[in-house]
């Protein structure tokens, strides 16, 4: 994933979900991924996928079982 990438995506989960503690680093060597991050805390990654020509991007957030909140 280039820089460019990298941005675009970032703005794009700035604006979708109105926060601007989204940051997107790409990795390197570039390996078609980047870190997600919210603040200082990594949350997930970005996968970079290009199929006959078209290019998307996915985001993969685990989320760990003991970081829920209880329902009461």
């Amino acid at each position: 994933m280039t820089r460019s990438e990298a941005l675009r995506v970032q703005r794009y989960l700035r604006e979708k979900f109105e926060n601007e503690a989204f940051i997107v680093k790409e990795r390197r060597p570039s390996d078609g991924t980047a870190e997600v991050m919210l603040g200082d805390e990594f949350i997930g990654v970005v996968y970079r996928d290009e199929d006959e020509g078209e290019v998307s991007f996915a985001f993969h957030m685990t989320i760990l079982d003991f970081d829920l909140p209880a329902v009461s």
